[in-house]
Protein backbone atom coordinates (compact mmCIF):
# COMPACT_ATOMS: atom_id res chain seq x y z
CA UNK A 1 0.00 0.00 0.00
CA UNK A 2 1.40 3.41 -0.94
CA UNK A 3 1.38 6.27 1.54
CA UNK A 4 1.17 9.83 0.20
CA UNK A 5 3.79 12.38 1.24
CA UNK A 6 1.14 14.45 3.02
CA UNK A 7 -0.07 11.45 5.00
CA UNK A 8 3.47 10.51 5.89
CA UNK A 9 4.15 14.05 7.11
CA UNK A 10 1.00 14.05 9.24
CA UNK A 11 1.97 10.70 10.72
CA UNK A 12 5.43 12.02 11.64
CA UNK A 13 3.91 15.09 13.29
CA UNK A 14 1.49 12.86 15.22
CA UNK A 15 4.33 10.60 16.48
CA UNK A 16 6.46 13.58 17.44
CA UNK A 17 3.52 15.12 19.31
CA UNK A 18 2.90 11.91 21.26
CA UNK A 19 6.60 11.59 22.15
CA UNK A 20 6.67 15.17 23.39
CA UNK A 21 3.60 14.54 25.52
CA UNK A 22 5.12 11.35 26.94
CA UNK A 23 8.35 13.20 27.76
CA UNK A 24 6.34 15.87 29.59
CA UNK A 25 4.67 13.18 31.69
CA UNK A 26 7.97 11.46 32.46
CA UNK A 27 9.59 14.74 33.51
CA UNK A 28 6.79 15.29 35.96
CA UNK A 29 7.44 11.92 37.57
CA UNK A 30 11.05 12.61 38.55
CA UNK A 31 12.73 15.24 40.73
CA UNK A 32 14.18 18.15 38.80
CA UNK A 33 17.69 17.40 40.04
CA UNK A 34 17.57 14.01 38.27
CA UNK A 35 15.95 15.07 34.98
CA UNK A 36 17.83 18.31 34.42
CA UNK A 37 21.32 18.25 33.00
CA UNK A 38 23.95 18.22 35.70
CA UNK A 39 25.51 21.51 36.64
CA UNK A 40 28.86 21.75 34.85
CA UNK A 41 30.61 22.85 38.03
CA UNK A 42 30.05 19.58 39.88
CA UNK A 43 33.21 17.47 39.81
CA UNK A 44 33.42 13.82 38.86
CA UNK A 45 34.58 11.19 41.36
CA UNK A 46 36.94 8.28 40.72
CA UNK A 47 37.03 6.04 43.79
CA UNK A 48 39.62 3.24 43.66
CA UNK A 49 39.72 0.60 46.39
CA UNK A 50 42.38 -2.09 46.66
CA UNK A 51 41.65 -5.30 48.56
CA UNK A 52 43.64 -6.26 51.68
CA UNK A 53 46.32 -3.64 51.06
CA UNK A 54 48.49 -2.33 53.89
CA UNK A 55 50.95 0.56 53.55
CA UNK A 56 53.63 -1.35 51.62
CA UNK A 57 53.86 1.54 49.13
CA UNK A 58 56.73 3.71 48.06
CA UNK A 59 54.83 6.91 48.91
CA UNK A 60 54.53 5.59 52.49
CA UNK A 61 58.31 5.19 52.64
CA UNK A 62 58.42 1.44 52.17
CA UNK A 63 62.00 0.73 51.05
CA UNK A 64 61.15 -2.30 48.91
CA UNK A 65 57.86 -1.37 47.23
CA UNK A 66 57.82 -0.63 43.51
CA UNK A 67 54.62 1.38 43.19
CA UNK A 68 55.41 4.24 40.78
CA UNK A 69 51.81 4.96 39.81
CA UNK A 70 50.49 5.33 43.34
CA UNK A 71 53.58 7.34 44.22
CA UNK A 72 52.78 9.76 41.38
CA UNK A 73 49.17 9.93 42.52
CA UNK A 74 50.30 10.84 46.03
CA UNK A 75 52.48 13.60 44.58
CA UNK A 76 49.42 15.07 42.83
CA UNK A 77 47.35 15.47 45.98
CA UNK A 78 47.14 14.77 49.70
CA UNK A 79 48.56 11.71 51.43
CA UNK A 80 46.99 10.81 54.78
CA UNK A 81 49.75 9.40 56.97
CA UNK A 82 47.39 8.03 59.63
CA UNK A 83 44.16 6.76 58.06
CA UNK A 84 42.29 3.85 59.65
CA UNK A 85 39.48 1.44 58.91
CA UNK A 86 36.60 0.98 61.35
CA UNK A 87 36.78 -2.84 61.28
CA UNK A 88 39.66 -4.99 59.91
CA UNK A 89 37.49 -7.29 57.80
CA UNK A 90 36.25 -6.72 54.24
CA UNK A 91 32.46 -6.80 54.68
CA UNK A 92 32.09 -4.71 57.84
CA UNK A 93 34.74 -2.22 56.68
CA UNK A 94 33.28 -1.70 53.22
CA UNK A 95 29.72 -1.37 54.49
CA UNK A 96 30.94 1.18 57.02
CA UNK A 97 32.93 3.16 54.44
CA UNK A 98 30.10 3.26 51.90
CA UNK A 99 27.40 4.19 54.42
CA UNK A 100 29.36 6.64 56.56
CA UNK A 101 28.31 4.68 59.66
CA UNK A 102 30.28 2.71 62.22
CA UNK A 103 29.68 -1.07 62.31
CA UNK A 104 27.67 -0.63 65.50
CA UNK A 105 25.20 1.38 63.42
CA UNK A 106 25.24 -0.67 60.22
CA UNK A 107 24.87 -3.85 62.26
CA UNK A 108 27.43 -5.53 59.97
CA UNK A 109 30.07 -7.43 61.97
CA UNK A 110 30.95 -10.20 59.51
CA UNK A 111 31.23 -10.95 55.80
CA UNK A 112 28.40 -11.97 53.47
CA UNK A 113 26.07 -9.28 54.83
CA UNK A 114 24.86 -6.02 53.34
CA UNK A 115 23.55 -2.95 55.13
CA UNK A 116 20.14 -3.31 53.41
CA UNK A 117 19.50 -6.20 55.80
CA UNK A 118 19.93 -3.98 58.84
CA UNK A 119 19.39 -0.32 57.91
CA UNK A 120 17.48 -0.74 54.62
CA UNK A 121 16.43 2.90 54.20
CA UNK A 122 19.92 4.33 54.58
CA UNK A 123 21.29 6.24 51.60
CA UNK A 124 24.68 4.85 50.58
CA UNK A 125 27.50 7.06 49.30
CA UNK A 126 27.12 6.15 45.59
CA UNK A 127 23.34 6.10 45.91
CA UNK A 128 23.33 9.69 47.17
CA UNK A 129 25.34 10.74 44.10
CA UNK A 130 23.12 8.70 41.79
CA UNK A 131 19.90 10.21 43.14
CA UNK A 132 21.27 13.69 42.65
CA UNK A 133 22.09 13.37 38.97
CA UNK A 134 25.39 11.49 38.83
CA UNK A 135 26.10 8.49 36.65
CA UNK A 136 27.13 5.89 39.27
CA UNK A 137 29.07 2.84 38.11
CA UNK A 138 30.78 -0.03 39.93
CA UNK A 139 33.54 -2.13 38.41
CA UNK A 140 34.73 -5.06 40.51
CA UNK A 141 34.64 -5.32 44.30
CA UNK A 142 33.13 -2.47 46.31
CA UNK A 143 30.87 -4.17 48.83
CA UNK A 144 31.93 -7.63 50.01
CA UNK A 145 32.92 -10.41 47.63
CA UNK A 146 34.24 -13.83 48.52
CA UNK A 147 37.67 -14.06 46.90
CA UNK A 148 38.24 -15.86 44.65
CA UNK A 149 34.83 -17.61 44.69
CA UNK A 150 32.69 -14.54 43.98
CA UNK A 151 34.97 -13.00 41.35
CA UNK A 152 32.93 -12.60 38.16
CA UNK A 153 29.66 -12.21 40.06
CA UNK A 154 27.96 -9.31 41.86
CA UNK A 155 29.01 -10.72 45.24
CA UNK A 156 27.15 -9.15 48.15
CA UNK A 157 26.46 -5.98 46.22
CA UNK A 158 23.83 -3.27 46.64
CA UNK A 159 22.02 -2.77 43.30
CA UNK A 160 20.43 0.50 44.45
CA UNK A 161 23.87 2.07 44.69
CA UNK A 162 24.71 1.77 41.01
CA UNK A 163 23.41 2.48 37.53
CA UNK A 164 26.02 0.22 35.95
CA UNK A 165 27.79 -2.84 37.38
CA UNK A 166 30.55 -4.83 35.69
CA UNK A 167 31.93 -8.12 37.04
CA UNK A 168 34.79 -9.44 34.92
CA UNK A 169 36.72 -12.61 35.73
CA UNK A 170 40.21 -13.35 34.53
CA UNK A 171 42.56 -16.28 34.52
CA UNK A 172 43.21 -15.88 38.26
CA UNK A 173 39.60 -16.98 38.78
CA UNK A 174 38.92 -19.14 35.74
CA UNK A 175 42.28 -20.90 35.50
CA UNK A 176 43.27 -24.18 37.12
CA UNK A 177 43.25 -23.63 40.92
CA UNK A 178 45.52 -26.65 41.38
CA UNK A 179 48.41 -24.45 40.23
CA UNK A 180 48.00 -22.15 43.22
CA UNK A 181 50.05 -23.04 46.29
CA UNK A 182 48.10 -22.90 49.56
CA UNK A 183 49.03 -23.63 53.15
CA UNK A 184 45.79 -25.59 53.27
CA UNK A 185 45.39 -27.37 49.92
CA UNK A 186 42.20 -26.39 48.16
CA UNK A 187 41.62 -23.28 50.30
CA UNK A 188 42.53 -19.85 48.99
CA UNK A 189 40.50 -16.79 50.04
CA UNK A 190 41.10 -17.00 53.80
CA UNK A 191 44.37 -18.92 53.62
CA UNK A 192 47.83 -17.78 52.64
CA UNK A 193 48.18 -18.85 49.01
CA UNK A 194 50.03 -17.60 45.95
CA UNK A 195 50.98 -18.20 42.33
CA UNK A 196 53.39 -16.56 39.87
CA UNK A 197 51.24 -16.61 36.75
CA UNK A 198 52.77 -16.87 33.25
CA UNK A 199 49.80 -14.91 31.83
CA UNK A 200 49.95 -11.20 30.97
CA UNK A 201 48.31 -8.37 32.92
CA UNK A 202 45.33 -8.17 30.58
CA UNK A 203 44.31 -11.78 31.25
CA UNK A 204 43.97 -11.26 35.00
CA UNK A 205 40.82 -9.87 36.59
CA UNK A 206 42.40 -6.60 37.68
CA UNK A 207 43.82 -6.10 34.20
CA UNK A 208 40.36 -6.57 32.69
CA UNK A 209 38.96 -4.16 35.28
CA UNK A 210 41.47 -1.53 34.16
CA UNK A 211 40.33 -2.04 30.55
CA UNK A 212 36.68 -1.75 31.59
CA UNK A 213 37.40 1.43 33.52
CA UNK A 214 39.02 2.98 30.46
CA UNK A 215 35.97 2.08 28.37
CA UNK A 216 33.60 3.68 30.89
CA UNK A 217 35.76 6.80 31.08
CA UNK A 218 35.71 7.06 27.28
CA UNK A 219 31.90 7.01 27.35
CA UNK A 220 31.85 9.63 30.10
CA UNK A 221 34.27 11.85 28.15
CA UNK A 222 32.12 11.59 25.03
CA UNK A 223 28.98 12.82 26.83
CA UNK A 224 29.66 15.25 29.66
CA UNK A 225 26.08 16.26 30.42
CA UNK A 226 26.20 14.26 33.65
CA UNK A 227 29.09 14.02 36.10
CA UNK A 228 30.18 10.51 37.03
CA UNK A 229 30.87 8.59 40.23
CA UNK A 230 33.05 5.70 39.08
CA UNK A 231 34.10 3.16 41.69
CA UNK A 232 36.78 0.63 40.73
CA UNK A 233 37.44 -2.22 43.14
CA UNK A 234 40.64 -4.12 42.42
CA UNK A 235 40.99 -7.60 43.94
CA UNK A 236 44.73 -7.63 44.51
CA UNK A 237 46.62 -8.11 46.72
CA UNK A 238 43.93 -10.27 48.41
CA UNK A 239 44.77 -13.96 48.67
CA UNK A 240 45.45 -15.91 46.62
CA UNK A 241 48.34 -13.62 45.71
CA UNK A 242 48.13 -14.27 41.97
CA UNK A 243 50.01 -11.86 39.70
CA UNK A 244 51.97 -12.11 36.45
CA UNK A 245 55.36 -13.63 37.09
CA UNK A 246 56.98 -11.12 34.73
CA UNK A 247 57.84 -8.53 35.75
CA UNK A 248 56.23 -8.35 39.19
CA UNK A 249 57.64 -11.41 40.99
CA UNK A 250 61.01 -10.51 39.51
CA UNK A 251 60.97 -7.20 41.35
CA UNK A 252 61.16 -9.02 44.68
CA UNK A 253 63.61 -11.95 44.88
CA UNK A 254 62.39 -14.28 47.62
CA UNK A 255 65.84 -14.46 49.17
CA UNK A 256 65.73 -10.69 49.78
CA UNK A 257 62.40 -10.70 51.58
CA UNK A 258 62.50 -10.00 55.34
CA UNK A 259 61.29 -12.34 58.08
CA UNK A 260 59.94 -10.86 61.31
CA UNK A 261 61.87 -12.04 64.36
CA UNK A 262 61.56 -11.68 68.13
CA UNK A 263 57.93 -12.84 68.21
CA UNK A 264 58.11 -14.57 71.59
CA UNK A 265 59.54 -11.51 73.34
CA UNK A 266 57.03 -9.25 71.59
CA UNK A 267 54.08 -11.33 72.83
CA UNK A 268 55.25 -11.54 76.45
CA UNK A 269 53.28 -8.46 77.55
CA UNK A 270 50.18 -9.02 75.38
CA UNK A 271 46.73 -10.21 76.47
CA UNK A 272 45.57 -13.39 74.75
CA UNK A 273 42.90 -11.45 72.88
CA UNK A 274 45.50 -9.32 71.10
CA UNK A 275 46.84 -12.26 69.08
CA UNK A 276 43.70 -14.38 68.85
CA UNK A 277 43.52 -13.81 65.09
CA UNK A 278 46.55 -16.07 64.62
CA UNK A 279 46.29 -19.47 62.95
CA UNK A 280 48.26 -22.57 63.83
CA UNK A 281 49.00 -23.35 60.19
CA UNK A 282 50.71 -19.96 59.88
CA UNK A 283 52.75 -20.52 63.04
CA UNK A 284 54.23 -23.63 61.42
CA UNK A 285 55.46 -21.83 58.30
CA UNK A 286 59.15 -22.14 57.51
CA UNK A 287 61.21 -19.01 56.86
CA UNK A 288 61.34 -20.01 53.21
CA UNK A 289 57.54 -20.00 52.97
CA UNK A 290 57.37 -16.69 54.82
CA UNK A 291 59.71 -15.16 52.25
CA UNK A 292 57.68 -16.61 49.38
CA UNK A 293 54.47 -15.21 50.84
CA UNK A 294 56.07 -11.79 51.22
CA UNK A 295 57.37 -11.92 47.64
CA UNK A 296 53.93 -12.81 46.27
CA UNK A 297 52.19 -10.12 48.33
CA UNK A 298 54.58 -7.43 47.11
CA UNK A 299 54.27 -8.70 43.52
CA UNK A 300 50.47 -8.47 43.75
CA UNK A 301 50.75 -4.89 45.02
CA UNK A 302 52.98 -3.88 42.11
CA UNK A 303 50.59 -5.55 39.66
CA UNK A 304 47.65 -3.67 41.17
CA UNK A 305 49.67 -0.43 41.06
CA UNK A 306 50.19 -0.88 37.31
CA UNK A 307 46.42 -1.21 36.79
CA UNK A 308 45.76 1.93 38.83
CA UNK A 309 48.24 3.69 36.57
CA UNK A 310 46.32 2.63 33.46
CA UNK A 311 43.07 4.03 34.86
CA UNK A 312 44.58 7.35 35.96
CA UNK A 313 46.43 7.67 32.63
CA UNK A 314 43.10 7.27 30.83
CA UNK A 315 41.61 10.00 32.99
CA UNK A 316 44.47 12.30 31.94
CA UNK A 317 44.37 11.27 28.27
CA UNK A 318 40.65 11.98 28.05
CA UNK A 319 41.04 15.46 29.59
CA UNK A 320 38.91 14.50 32.59
CA UNK A 321 41.50 14.96 35.34
CA UNK A 322 40.91 18.67 35.92
CA UNK A 323 37.26 17.97 36.77
CA UNK A 324 37.69 14.70 38.70
CA UNK A 325 38.32 13.98 42.37
CA UNK A 326 40.46 10.86 42.79
CA UNK A 327 40.42 8.80 45.98
CA UNK A 328 42.57 5.73 46.51
CA UNK A 329 42.35 3.53 49.60
CA UNK A 330 42.04 -0.06 50.85
CA UNK A 331 39.38 -1.75 52.97
CA UNK A 332 41.80 -2.43 55.87
CA UNK A 333 45.43 -3.08 56.65
CA UNK A 334 47.27 -6.40 56.59
CA UNK A 335 49.80 -8.32 58.67
CA UNK A 336 52.84 -9.93 57.10
CA UNK A 337 54.30 -11.61 60.18
CA UNK A 338 54.32 -8.70 62.66
CA UNK A 339 53.54 -9.92 66.21
CA UNK A 340 53.49 -13.41 64.67
CA UNK A 341 50.29 -12.57 62.78
CA UNK A 342 49.31 -12.74 59.13
CA UNK A 343 46.44 -11.17 57.22
CA UNK A 344 43.89 -9.14 59.23
CA UNK A 345 41.43 -9.10 62.16
CA UNK A 346 43.77 -7.71 64.83
CA UNK A 347 43.70 -4.30 66.50
CA UNK A 348 47.35 -3.58 65.82
CA UNK A 349 48.52 -0.76 63.57
CA UNK A 350 49.37 -3.10 60.70
CA UNK A 351 45.81 -4.47 60.53
CA UNK A 352 43.98 -1.15 60.96
CA UNK A 353 46.06 1.41 59.05
CA UNK A 354 45.20 1.97 55.40
CA UNK A 355 46.62 4.05 52.58
CA UNK A 356 44.50 7.08 51.71
CA UNK A 357 45.31 9.40 48.81
CA UNK A 358 43.01 12.24 47.71
CA UNK A 359 43.38 14.47 44.67
CA UNK A 360 40.75 17.23 44.53
CA UNK A 361 41.49 19.81 41.80
CA UNK A 362 41.27 23.34 43.11
CA UNK A 363 41.18 22.12 46.72
CA UNK A 364 44.25 20.00 47.48
CA UNK A 365 47.89 21.01 47.24
CA UNK A 366 50.23 18.69 45.38
CA UNK A 367 52.45 16.67 47.69
CA UNK A 368 50.68 17.66 50.91
CA UNK A 369 50.70 15.26 53.89
CA UNK A 370 48.10 15.03 56.67
CA UNK A 371 49.62 13.52 59.80
CA UNK A 372 46.64 13.56 62.17
CA UNK A 373 44.49 10.42 62.46
CA UNK A 374 41.37 10.14 60.30
CA UNK A 375 38.83 7.38 59.72
CA UNK A 376 37.37 5.88 56.58
CA UNK A 377 33.95 6.74 58.01
CA UNK A 378 34.92 10.31 57.02
CA UNK A 379 35.05 9.58 53.27
CA UNK A 380 31.29 9.80 52.66
CA UNK A 381 30.80 13.28 54.21
CA UNK A 382 34.03 14.47 52.57
CA UNK A 383 33.03 13.52 49.02
CA UNK A 384 29.49 14.81 49.54
CA UNK A 385 30.94 18.13 50.76
CA UNK A 386 33.33 18.42 47.81
CA UNK A 387 30.57 17.75 45.26
CA UNK A 388 27.66 19.60 46.83
CA UNK A 389 25.72 16.38 47.41
CA UNK A 390 23.04 16.16 50.09
CA UNK A 391 24.12 13.11 52.13
CA UNK A 392 22.15 10.81 54.39
CA UNK A 393 21.09 12.60 57.57
CA UNK A 394 22.68 10.16 60.02
CA UNK A 395 26.34 10.11 58.96
CA UNK A 396 28.81 9.57 61.81
CA UNK A 397 32.02 10.78 60.16
CA UNK A 398 33.15 14.32 59.54
CA UNK A 399 34.11 16.16 56.38
CA UNK A 400 37.85 16.29 55.77
CA UNK A 401 37.58 19.19 53.32
CA UNK A 402 39.10 21.68 55.81
CA UNK A 403 42.03 19.28 56.24
CA UNK A 404 42.37 18.83 52.47
CA UNK A 405 42.67 22.58 52.14
CA UNK A 406 45.00 22.95 55.10
CA UNK A 407 46.71 19.79 56.42
CA UNK A 408 47.40 21.54 59.73
CA UNK A 409 43.70 22.19 60.38
CA UNK A 410 42.64 20.47 63.60
CA UNK A 411 40.28 17.56 62.90
CA UNK A 412 38.67 15.12 65.35
CA UNK A 413 42.04 13.94 66.62
CA UNK A 414 41.35 10.21 66.84
CA UNK A 415 40.15 7.20 64.86
CA UNK A 416 38.03 4.38 66.34
CA UNK A 417 38.28 0.76 65.23
CA UNK A 418 36.67 -2.41 66.51
CA UNK A 419 36.70 -6.18 66.01
CA UNK A 420 35.20 -9.35 67.36
CA UNK A 421 36.69 -12.79 66.88
CA UNK A 422 37.42 -16.01 68.66
CA UNK A 423 40.19 -18.27 69.83
CA UNK A 424 38.95 -21.75 70.55
CA UNK A 425 35.66 -21.46 72.43
CA UNK A 426 36.39 -17.92 73.59
CA UNK A 427 35.14 -14.80 71.77
CA UNK A 428 36.71 -11.40 72.28
CA UNK A 429 35.19 -7.98 71.66
CA UNK A 430 37.72 -5.22 71.21
CA UNK A 431 37.90 -1.49 70.56
CA UNK A 432 41.00 0.53 69.71
CA UNK A 433 41.55 4.29 69.61
CA UNK A 434 44.38 5.87 67.62
CA UNK A 435 45.42 9.41 68.50
CA UNK A 436 48.39 11.40 67.20
CA UNK A 437 50.70 9.72 69.70
CA UNK A 438 48.92 6.75 71.25
CA UNK A 439 47.11 3.56 70.39
CA UNK A 440 44.89 2.42 73.23
CA UNK A 441 42.94 -0.86 73.09
CA UNK A 442 40.45 -2.53 75.43
CA UNK A 443 39.24 -6.10 75.15
CA UNK A 444 35.82 -6.86 76.63
CA UNK A 445 35.77 -3.44 78.23
CA UNK A 446 39.21 -4.08 79.75
CA UNK A 447 38.23 -7.36 81.43
CA UNK A 448 40.18 -9.36 78.82
CA UNK A 449 43.13 -6.99 78.71
CA UNK A 450 44.33 -3.55 77.71
CA UNK A 451 47.08 -2.29 75.43
CA UNK A 452 48.83 1.06 75.24
CA UNK A 453 51.51 1.94 72.69
CA UNK A 454 53.53 5.14 72.40
CA UNK A 455 53.98 5.75 68.67
CA UNK A 456 56.46 8.55 69.23
CA UNK A 457 58.91 6.02 70.64
CA UNK A 458 57.48 2.64 69.61
CA UNK A 459 55.96 2.76 66.10
CA UNK A 460 56.02 -1.04 65.79
CA UNK A 461 53.90 -1.43 68.94
CA UNK A 462 56.34 -3.79 70.63
CA UNK A 463 55.99 -2.57 74.23
CA UNK A 464 52.59 -2.62 75.92
CA UNK A 465 52.52 0.17 78.51
CA UNK A 466 48.97 -0.38 79.76
CA UNK A 467 50.07 -1.91 83.09
CA UNK A 468 52.96 0.50 83.65
CA UNK A 469 52.12 2.69 86.71
CA UNK A 470 53.93 5.58 85.07
CA UNK A 471 51.21 5.67 82.41
CA UNK A 472 48.18 5.14 84.66
CA UNK A 473 46.89 8.66 84.10
CA UNK A 474 47.22 8.28 80.32
CA UNK A 475 45.34 4.98 80.44
CA UNK A 476 42.54 6.59 82.43
CA UNK A 477 42.29 9.53 80.03
CA UNK A 478 42.29 7.36 76.93
CA UNK A 479 39.84 4.90 78.45
CA UNK A 480 37.32 7.70 78.92
CA UNK A 481 37.97 9.02 75.41
CA UNK A 482 37.48 5.51 74.04
CA UNK A 483 34.27 5.09 76.01
CA UNK A 484 32.90 8.36 74.61
CA UNK A 485 33.88 7.40 71.06
CA UNK A 486 32.24 3.98 71.37
CA UNK A 487 29.07 5.57 72.71
CA UNK A 488 28.91 7.76 69.61
CA UNK A 489 29.29 4.76 67.28
CA UNK A 490 25.84 3.40 68.08
CA UNK A 491 22.73 4.75 66.34
CA UNK A 492 20.41 7.22 67.97
CA UNK A 493 17.37 5.82 69.79
CA UNK A 494 14.81 4.36 67.42
CA UNK A 495 17.20 3.89 64.50
CA UNK A 496 19.07 0.80 65.67
CA UNK A 497 19.77 -1.97 63.14
CA UNK A 498 17.97 -5.23 63.70
CA UNK A 499 21.13 -7.15 64.63
CA UNK A 500 22.52 -4.55 67.00
CA UNK A 501 24.67 -6.21 69.64
CA UNK A 502 25.36 -4.22 72.78
CA UNK A 503 27.66 -6.96 74.13
CA UNK A 504 30.41 -5.25 72.18
CA UNK A 505 31.06 -3.06 75.18
CA UNK A 506 29.56 -4.55 78.32
CA UNK A 507 30.93 -1.92 80.69
CA UNK A 508 29.36 0.82 78.60
CA UNK A 509 25.99 -0.89 78.99
CA UNK A 510 26.47 -1.14 82.72
CA UNK A 511 27.33 2.57 82.92
CA UNK A 512 24.16 3.46 81.04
Amino acid sequence: MKVTAAASSLKSIHIASRCAALLTVLVGLFPANIVNAAEPTRPNVLLIISDDLNNFLGCYDDPRARTPNLDRLAARGVLFERAYCTFPLCGPSRNSMLTGLYPNSTGIYQNSQIFRQTVPQHLSLPQAFRRQGYFAARLGKLYHYGVPGSVGTSGDDDPASWELQMNPAGIDRLGDPARIFSLVPGQFGGTLSWYASPASDERHTDGILANDAQWVLQRCAADRQRPFFLAVGFFRPHTPYVAPRDPYFGYYPAADMPVVSGIEADRADLPAAAVASGKAVQDRMSDELRRQAMQAYYASISFMDAQVGRVVDALDRLALADDTIIVFTSDHGYHMGEHGLWQKMSLFEESLRVPLLVVAPGVTTAGAVVRQPVSQVDLYPTLAHLCGIEPAATLQGESLVPVLKDPTHAARGWALSQVNRGQGNKRYFGYSLRTDRWRYTEWDGGDAGRELYDHDNDPRELTNLAEDPAHAAEVQRLSQLLRDAVGGSFPESGTAPKVRNRRWYPKLDAAQ
